[in-house]
């Protein structure tokens, strides 16, 4: 599949196998941090495409290492890789030099919220939610199973569920109902009822969903919302900016330990800094959507993980 940005002139990813895609990729040349910002700059002022495919191509490794970490979902990788450098491209659109920050720090937000869109849209619909927490159980269910070790087949044990209910903060309600759909095979819809019945599944069911219209202002609406909470995120210092992103934007997020030795400050101060910048997160989207006219966007709060990045990345 050959995807492409008008603005970058970027293709992605060719027709060859994963393996020989990375070892290609892994072939251009990581910039220094002077060099970066001398071609984002470049292509800030003038449009310059070279600029912005050199600044893409340095950063193809880093999307294919994310997409690398999604493969348990059934999708194949090179997919994957193609939806993480469509985000890694509007990364490069929308990245300011002037903020003293690295390109793959701000990159690494809009190739993950890319992929997680593309596998909450492809992987098994009938079995996927869409509210925040079933989002939250579909990416995160089965590493805490692993890490609790339930391992057993059918329903879990009580403990297990609280257990899981209380690390992402969610129903126990949600917690049983997921782990059902995600143990649950795909039946064909174009299976007959019965045995030699003309009647198929399919012949049963009936379109509940929204109009076309309501899907394109859905899909509309929730790029608006990335789009404002990375704007959002700009506005963050650079430590700010890392704190939240290895807390909340990342498949495995870091401690307040892991990121206190890190930067040679306490856990406390840590968590100071990440309340902090969720709390201005909230107030930046907040206002950018009301001057959009939208009420309706979840901000970020330093209150609980439902209006934290991950969930504006996933909607």
């Amino acid at each position: 599949m050959m995807m492409s940005n008008r603005r970058t002139g970027f293709q992605s990813p060719p027709d060859e196998s994963v393996g020989q895609y990375i070892r290609r990729v892994q072939k251009y040349p990581l910039l220094t941090a002077e060099q970066e910002k001398s071609l984002a700059q470049k292509f800030v002022a003038d449009g310059d495409r070279a600029a912005s495919h050199a600044l893409v191509s340095s950063h193809l490794r880093l999307v294919a290492k994310i997409a690398m970490g999604y493969r348990g979902y059934g999708l194949p990788v090179d997919e994957l890789i193609s939806q993480g450098n469509l985000g890694l491209m509007q990364a490069v659109d929308r990245f300011d030099p002037e903020r003293g920050y690295r390109l793959s720090t701000y990159a690494m937000w809009w190739i993950r919220a890319a992929i997680q869109e593309y596998i909450v849209h492809s992987w098994s619909l009938v079995k996927m939610g869409t509210t925040s927490e079933q989002k939250k159980l579909f990416f995160n269910l089965r590493r805490i199973k692993r890490q609790i070790k339930a391992v057993e087949e059918g329903d879990l044990d009580p403990e297990n569920v609280s257990e899981i209910a209380m690390r992402l903060k969610v129903p126990e309600s949600e917690v049983v109902n997921m782990n059902r759909r995600l143990a649950g095979m795909d039946a064909s819809l174009n299976a007959p009822l019965r045995d030699e019945s003309e009647s198929e599944w399919q012949d049963w069911l009936v379109d509940d969903g929204d109009d076309q219209e309501a899907r394109l202002a859905d899909t509309q609406e929730r790029a608006e919302q990335r789009q404002m909470l990375g704007t959002a995120l700009e506005g963050l210092s650079a430590r700010e900016r890392d704190i939240v992103s290895e807390r909340h934007l990342s498949e495995r997020p870091m401690t307040l330990e892991a990121l206190s030795r890190r930067y040679g400050i306490s856990r406390e101060r840590v968590r100071q800094i990440e309340v902090g910048a969720l709390a201005k997160l909230k107030k930046a989207v907040h206002k950018a959507a009301r001057k959009r006219g939208s009420g309706s966007l979840p901000g970020p709060s330093g209150g609980g993980a439902a209006g934290s990045p991950r969930h504006a990345c996933a909607a």
